[in-house]
């Protein structure tokens, strides 16, 4: 099922030709072609490879995916990553999808990284949401804990490790390949994660509580009352209230306003608004300034950051 590849090599051609094979829209912008050494493993399965090399030489590279997406640990001394615009954490793993990211470094780095096939990881992850609509699109770069990004890297260990002995047992290697998808989905920010909370949110609420959720998700973006949620819901408004604060420990009102919140934060990745003001008065806030501030304390960034990125 898997097929093991060791290339070393103090080519430079051979890294790129190597790294193309497994991602297309990768590229050396700049390479210190002195002294450079290239040690490079990998085991491909099908839409899916994990990927462990050591490159001595300085460098500036970058990569731009579509059908695919992977998820990174790059280990240097002197290492710059950006995705998305911003400069994130090259100590910790990230995540790159459409966006695409670019790397660093002065003299020397090892990298590891897990290369998925989008439409294959969609399939596995819709699966496991229960969502059967799920798009792996817009995934934020940098990891959600410091704790998910220690468990990513011991995932890393565990399942390159395994496939170098057991790529050819189609079971085990399936199995790999799933525990690797999602744990990369579940330490970053993605759809992955919100389909999951609404799932377990939809599980354990109450069927009054379910109704009133379906309702606002469907309806999010018209103009909407707490008595016109409460209706849909068959409860009064005070019960409906009650029923939310035991059953999610917020407010439908807040909810409501959760689902606008995420709604108009994807336009703005999907890079189609016209303006920041027209996005969040598309999603029911009156005031661009409070979309703002509820965008900031929730995302961490303005929206007209995010809307420049894209």
């Amino acid at each position: 099922m898997g097929q093991i590849l060791r290339v070393r090599s103090h080519g430079v051609d051979d890294v790129e030709r190597v790294w193309k094979q497994f991602i297309p829209g990768a590229r050396l912008d700049r390479v210190d072609p002195r002294n450079i050494a290239f040690a490079w493993t990998s085991v491909e399965l099908p839409g899916f490879s994990t990927v462990s090399y050591e490159l001595g030489a300085g460098v500036h590279s970058s990569v731009r995916v579509d059908e695919q997406f992977m998820a990174c640990r790059l280990v240097a001394d002197d290492a710059r990553v950006e995705a998305e615009g911003r400069a994130i954490d090259p100590r910790r793993p990230w995540v790159t999808s459409e966006a695409g990211a670019e790397a660093q470094w002065a003299r020397s780095a090892r990298v590891r990284a897990f290369v998925f096939d989008r439409s294959d990881a969609e399939r596995i992850a819709r699966l496991a949401s229960g969502d059967d609509r799920l798009v792996l699109r817009r995934m934020e770069p940098e990891g959600r804990s410091r704790d998910a990004t220690t468990q990513w890297e011991r995932a890393f260990v565990h399942v390159s490790t395994s496939l170098m002995s057991l790529h050819d047992d189609d079971l085990i290697a399936a199995e790999l390949r799933r525990h690797a998808l999602l744990t990369t989905l579940s330490t970053f920010s993605t759809p992955f994660v919100e389909a999951v909370e609404r799932q377990r949110q939809r599980s354990a609420a109450p069927r009054t509580v379910r109704r009133a959720i379906a309702f606002i998700e469907e309806h999010a973006r018209e103009p909407l009352t707490l008595e016109e949620i409460a209706a849909a819901s068959g409860m009064s408004s005070r019960g409906l209230q009650h029923a939310f604060r035991r059953a999610l420990d917020t407010t439908p009102t807040e909810y409501l306003r959760r689902v606008r919140l995420s709604g108009a934060h994807e336009e703005l990745r999907a890079g189609t608004a016209i303006s920041v003001a027209d996005v969040a008065r598309r999603w029911g806030f009156s005031s661009a300034s409070r979309f703002a501030r509820y965008h900031r304390e929730h995302y961490g960034q303005n929206p007209a950051q995010i809307a420049r990125m894209f």
